[in-house]
């Protein structure tokens, strides 16, 4: 009897270990949304796209955002560059990875496209605030 304690308290023991070690993957996984920096390194490898990953630091001031907005299930991920106004240098990384500049944009800012026709890229640059904010919104297409 007090062997079978034994193995089952170990098997206890062994699953809730294994579920503390994934709750913080479990808990970005049903986020809504996550602020973060570039030193937090699981979430920034958790939630940054390449793209965001490979963008120029234009400032040595920037933090990552993370939105996963109801209802279609758009995605937006986005980095925030401080002290900048400058976005000469994110205009030609995104250029040298294929995306093409849109002549019209739904809001205030320069819209590029690349291949996938879910996503768009977003550069605004702000000067009442001296910031340039880079937004990649996955939406679907219905």
């Amino acid at each position: 009897m007090r062997r079978s304690h034994t193995i089952t308290l170990t098997i206890l023991a062994i699953i809730a270990g294994v579920f503390v070690y994934f709750l913080p993957v479990i808990r970005m996984e049903l986020a809504g949304s996550a602020h973060y920096m570039e030193q937090d390194s699981r979430e920034y490898a958790f939630y940054t796209p390449d793209l965001l990953k490979k963008i120029p630091r234009i400032s040595d001031r920037y933090e990552f955002d993370f939105y996963n907005v109801a209802g279609p299930g758009s995605l937006i991920y986005s980095v925030t560059f401080y002290n900048t106004n400058d976005t000469d240098r994110v205009s030609a990384y995104l250029a040298s990875e294929g995306y093409i500049k849109q002549e019209s944009c739904s809001v205030e800012g320069k819209c590029w496209k690349g291949n996938n026709p879910a996503e768009t890229v977003t550069v605004s640059a702000v000067p009442k605030t001296n910031v340039v904010m880079v937004q990649i919104d996955n939406s679907p297409q219905f």
